[in-house]
C-alpha cells in the first residue's frame, strides 16, 4: 500500500511540550516528518505562535484542542498542538469511512434493488411470492420504486397470487448505532439504516418523509399538511391551530418513538409560511415496501398476499426488474458535501459485506481499520464506533486525521475523494457544501477544501488549503468541551492563517464573532434543514 513521500522524522527541539512529542516521534516517524514544536526558536515564520493566538481565545477557555499543520508534499509537520490526544470528531469521521469505502468498495461500485420472483408465470399471473431485494442504496426515490413496477407491468403482469417480500438481509437488523442519542431519533439526520429505504428528495435523506405544513385559511382552522413522498406508511396527526395574521409560528414536528405518526402541534399565523420538516420513518424496509406496492398498485399489478419484512430471496429467484444506483464516486459528493450521516452508516455495513459477508457495523468497522492500518495510520489510538461521527464514542486526534489525509493523496481513487470535500464559500451546494458560508472575503475563500464537524461541545475541520506561496498544506483542528454555542470562528482563522502566510512569514487572524448561522453550533450546517447556511 502507498506511503506519503516523506518517512524520516526530523530530531525536535522540545523545550516546551517535551514530554508528548517523545510519544509523537514513536507514532508517526513512519509517515510525517517533525519539524519543531509551536513556538520553538527553529520556526522563524510566526506561524507556531499565530495559531496558538487562536487557541488562546475565550471562548476555548475549559476546553481541549488537538491540532496539526503539515507540508502536503513533504509531510513535514509544521505546527502540533496536542496531536496525540484523543478527542470527538463529530462528522470528521467521515473521513476515515469515505476513504475506506472507495479503496474497499471501489469508485464504480453501484448498489442494486432487484425485483425477483420463483413462481411460475401463467399468462398475466406471477404464482408463488414476489420480491423486492435491497443491497443499501441510499439514493432509491419512490420515482425509482415506480420505475420497478413498471417495468413488471410492461412484461405484462397484472397479478401476484403470493406475498411481497421485502428482502432487507443484506444488512443486519440492528438500526441505529451505538450511543446515538434518543432525543434525536425523529430527526432525519439519525434515521434507521436498512438495505431497503426510500429517499424523499435529491439530497437523498434516505429513511425519511418531509412533512410541510401550511395555515388554513383562518383563525381557528386546522393546518394543513402533506407528506413527501405520498404514502400512507406515516400517518399525520395535526393538533396544531391557525392563528390571526401576525401571530406566533412556532410549529413543531415529531415522529413519536416507536411508531409511525407524526404529530404535528403549535400555532401557525393567517398566511404565514408554517414549517418543512425531514422526519425519520420508523422501520424503513417497511417504508420500502409500501411506496413499492402503491407504484405496483398504481401500474395495475394487484399483490394478493400481504407484505412480509426481513426473509431472504429464495436461491435460484428470477430477476424481473433491476435498478442502479450512481456510482460510489458520485455518491460521495451528496455524502460528504452535506454531511449525510446515513450514506456514512450504509457504507460501513457495504463495506463489512464487501469484506467478511456481514452487513454489521462491527464487521464494517474492522474494515475501516484495516484501510486505516495500511495507509500507515494508527488505528489503534482511535475509537470509531459509527462512519458518520453521530455518537460520541467516536474519538480521533487530529494527529491521525493528518496522517489519513497525507495518505490518500498517494490513491488512484483520489482526485474523485478529493472533489467531495466541501470548498470554502463558494454557495453551490453541491461545491460548497457545509463550508459554503464560510471564509468569505479571505485568502481561503475557493481555495480551503475540508470536512466539518458539530455535535454540541464538538467542532472539527479537516482537510487542505494552498498557502500563500503555492504550498499545499494539510490541517486538521479538532475542538471539544467548549461551553459557547460555536467555536466555527477559530477554525477558520486557522485556515485563514494559512491561506494568507507562507513558508517565510505568517499572516495571523483574529477569530470572528459567530453571526447567523453560525451561532448554533450543535448540529453540521447541512443537517438544519431547510439550508440555513
Amino acid at each position: 500500500m502507498k506511503r506519503p513521500v516523506s518517512t524520516s522524522a526530523k530530531r525536535v527541539n522540545s523545550r516546551r511540550r517535551a514530554g508528548s512529542w517523545a510519544a509523537v516521534l514513536v507514532l508517526a516517524a513512519a509517515t510525517l516528518s517533525w519539524s519543531a514544536p509551536a513556538g520553538a526558536e527553529s520556526d522563524r515564520s510566526g506561524l507556531p505562535e499565530a495559531i496558538d493566538t487562536v487557541l488562546g481565545d475565550s471562548r476555548m477557555a475549559g476546553g481541549t484542542a488537538s491540532v496539526v499543520v503539515a507540508d502536503a508534499r513533504s509531510g513535514e509537520v509544521l505546527y502540533a498542538h496536542e496531536p496525540t490526544t484523543r478527542l470527538m470528531p463529530a462528522s470528521n469521521t467521515k473521513l476515515a469511512t469515505s476513504a475506506a469505502a472507495m479503496e474497499l468498495l471501489g469508485p464504480g461500485h453501484r448498489f442494486t434493488t432487484d425485483v425477483l420472483a420463483t413462481g411460475r408465470r401463467h399468462g398475466s399471473v406471477l404464482d408463488g411470492d414476489l420480491y423486492l431485494r435491497g443491497t443499501g442504496d441510499p439514493t432509491l426515490l419512490a420515482a425509482d420504486y415506480d420505475r420497478l413496477a413498471a417495468a413488471l407491468a410492461e412484461s405484462g403482469v397484472r397479478r401476484v397470487g403470493g406475498r411481497l417480500i421485502a428482502d432487507d438481509t443484506r444488512f443486519d437488523s440492528r438500526r441505529l448505532g451505538r450511543s446515538w442519542a434518543a432525543d434525536d431519533e425523529s430527526s432525519y439526520y439519525e434515521a434507521q439504516i436498512s438495505a431497503l429505504s426510500v429517499a424523499p428528495d435529491t439530497d437523498y435523506d434516505t429513511g425519511t418523509v418531509i412533512v410541510q405544513v401550511a395555515p388554513g385559511a383562518k383563525a381557528g382552522d386546522e393546518p394543513v399538511a402533506t407528506v413527501t413522498p405520498r404514502t400512507d406508511y406515516v400517518d399525520i396527526d395535526v393538533r396544531a391551530t391557525t392563528v390571526a395574521a401576525g401571530g406566533a409560528n412556532d410549529l413543531t414536528v415529531e415522529r413519536e418513538h416507536g411508531t409511525n405518526t407524526i404529530v404535528v402541534s403549535g400555532t401557525v399565523p393567517v398566511g404565514g409560511t408554517g414549517a418543512k420538516e425531514w422526519v425519520t420513518v420508523w422501520e424503513p424496509t417497511g417504508y420500502a415496501a409500501a411506496v413499492f406496492r402503491d407504484a405496483l398498485t398504481a401500474h395495475g399489478v394487484k399483490v394478493v398476499g400481504p407484505t412480509r419484512l426481513g426473509r431472504a430471496t429464495p436461491q435460484g429467484a428470477r430477476r424481473l426488474a433491476t435498478h442502479e444506483s450512481m456510482r460510489l464516486r458520485d455518491l460521495l459528493i451528496p455524502f460528504m458535501k452535506l454531511s449525510n450521516n446515513m450514506h456514512a452508516e450504509i457504507l460501513t455495513k457495504a463495506m463489512g459485506y464487501e469484506a467478511v459477508g456481514k452487513g454489521t457495523w462491527s464487521a464494517g468497522l474492522d474494515a475501516v481499520s484495516g484501510y486505516l492500518r495500511s495507509v500507515g495510520a494508527d488505528p489503534g489510538t482511535v475509537r470509531q464506533v459509527d462512519g458518520s461521527g453521530l455518537s460520541r464514542m467516536d474519538n480521533f486526534p487530529a494527529g491521525q486525521l493528518a496522517e489519513l489525509l497525507l495518505a490518500v493523496r498517494a490513491e488512484p481513487w483520489y482526485a474523485d475523494w478529493y472533489r467531495s470535500l466541501p470548498v470554502a464559500c463558494d454557495p453551490d451546494r453541491f461545491v460548497g457544501g457545509t463550508l459554503r458560508s464560510r471564509m468569505c472575503g479571505t485568502p481561503a475563500a475557493l481555495n480551503a477544501r475540508g470536512k466539518t464537524g458539530s455535535l454540541t461541545g464538538a467542532s472539527a475541520l479537516s482537510g487542505y488549503v494552498t498557502d500563500a506561496g503555492g504550498r499545499e498544506l494539510v490541517y486538521s483542528v479538532v475542538l471539544n468541551n467548549f461551553l459557547v454555542s460555536s467555536v466555527k470562528p477559530l477554525e477558520d482563522a486557522i485556515v485563514v492563517t494559512l491561506a494568507g502566510s507562507t513558508a517565510k512569514q505568517a499572516v495571523g487572524v483574529t477569530p470572528k464573532s459567530p453571526r447567523g448561522s453560525e451561532t448554533n453550533g450543535d448540529l453540521e450546517c447541512a443537517w438544519r434543514k431547510p439550508a440555513q447556511c
